[in-house]
């Protein structure tokens, strides 16, 4: 049987990511990733788009939980990773979100 082993990566401060903004940050292994902000929670997917490759924090537009891609407007809600626009049809890789002593932490 395999374990399975998570750890937990401090990205930035709460304070530096306001309501209805998202921010690229990097795991350890240099895989970017984007951190939404939706009113007090955070949430974390991949920073590629399924359908485009594209990054979603440079290119996309985030309004409440949904982020969309303007390559060809497909959409994701950044709670789950789900598609919720074509043609978007795979979803995002998700993180768990924690915040932690003012930081935002993510388990890989």
């Amino acid at each position: 049987m395999t374990e399975t082993r998570t750890r937990t990566v401090a990205l930035f401060a709460v304070d530096e990511l306001q309501n209805g903004e998202m921010r690229q940050a990097h795991l350890p292994e240099g895989n970017p990733i984007a951190v939404y902000r939706v009113g007090e929670q955070f949430y974390a997917t991949d920073d590629k788009c399924t359908h485009g490759e594209v990054s979603l924090t440079e290119e996309g537009t985030l309004s409440g939980c949904i982020i969309e891609c303007s390559f060809h407007f497909g959409s994701f809600n950044v709670t789950t990773g789900a598609p919720v626009a074509m043609p978007c049809e795979v979803p995002l890789k998700t993180y768990p979100v924690r915040v932690q002593d003012g930081f935002i932490h993510v388990e890989i």
